[in-house]
């Protein structure tokens, strides 16, 4: 079975807590649990929300334990514990082939919850807004990710239209940003124009200058292959120098990266993708436009309740 959507673990989840006899249950027991009962694969049970912070099914467990628990089905006896009502009895005695957020609206705590969720100009209260693949918090997980990649696409766009001396400037800006070069100062006298539409040039490791680090950039459209890295390294091995770092706004062959990986010196390749990322990660040519919090139960906070 696919990646099951969140208000299809409902009837597994009642089913497994029935099976427990009144025992409360983990959610990692859960997990587990319902993984198996699934038939999911060991890189579906892997898989990981766009946060990146938990799986995608424990992220579903988690969410189906609150809708049930709100609609009265499952109740928490203790901290991080769940376990059937009879409520939820009662459900599974009527044999259902399997229900959604639509059948928890007959009953009246469910229908409380969502309405202090909906504004009255709304309407009719429905769970069809509900009806998804993804929990709220994947759907969020989900904007994030297409906002973001817009935005590095239209960075890495500004940079390649931008002149070889703003290049310059991105990369300066970029390496100080990440810690290396010391101060402005040390990285302009350290990182030279190459008068090739990329720069050329060394920066400090750390700000004490213990270790130099070697650097090519190309601002190109054309792919880099394995023969630019070859002459990179080559100036690597004429300096007696270990590390280098190549930077470009397109992209690398396999070749490339494979050379890279597997020669002595210590050379790190940043593509067009890398670099806008970073860009944004180090807050490079972008600004916050809003900020959003998401938060959750301390469950430390009611532990002695």
């Amino acid at each position: 079975m696919s990646m099951p959507k969140y208000h299809e673990v409902f009837l597994p989840l009642l089913k497994i807590l029935k099976g427990e006899a009144g025992n409360p249950a983990t959610i990692s027991f859960l997990v587990s649990a319902i993984s198996k009962e699934l038939g999911l694969s060991e890189e579906e049970v892997r898989e990981k929300i766009p946060s990146g912070r938990v799986s995608v099914i424990r992220s579903r467990v988690g969410w189906a334990k609150s809708y049930l628990k709100q609609a009265g089905l499952i109740e928490y006896p203790k901290r991080g514990l769940s376990v059937i009502t009879d409520r939820g009895l009662q459900v599974l005695s009527q044999k259902p082939d399997g229900f959604n957020v639509d059948f928890l609206l007959q009953f009246p705590e469910f229908r409380e919850f969502k309405s202090r969720r909906k504004d009255k100009a709304e309407g009719e209260i429905t769970g069809e807004d509900e009806f998804t693949n993804e929990t709220p918090e994947e759907t969020f997980g989900l904007a994030y990710k297409r906002i973001r990649d817009s935005l590095a696409s239209e960075l890495l766009n500004e940079v390649k239209s931008a002149s070889p001396e703003f290049f310059e400037k991105v990369v300066i800006d970029l390496l100080l940003a990440m810690g290396y070069g010391g101060s402005r100062t040390d990285a302009g006298e350290a990182v030279g124009k190459s008068g090739d539409g990329g720069i050329d040039g060394i920066i400090k490791e750390d700000r004490l200058g213990l270790d130099i680090i070697y650097i090519q950039a190309k601002r190109w459209g054309a792919t880099v292959g394995r023969p630019e890295i070859q002459k990179f390294a080559g100036a690597l091995q004429g300096q007696r120098a270990k590390k280098g770092v190549f930077i470009t706004t397109s992209n690398f062959t396999t070749d490339a990266w494979v050379y890279a990986k597997n020669i002595e010196s210590k050379i790190i390749l940043i593509d067009g993708s890398q670099l806008a990322d970073f860009m944004i990660d180090f807050n490079i040519g972008v600004s916050t436009q809003d900020v959003f919090e998401i938060k959750k139960i301390d469950d430390d906070y009611f532990s002695d309740e």
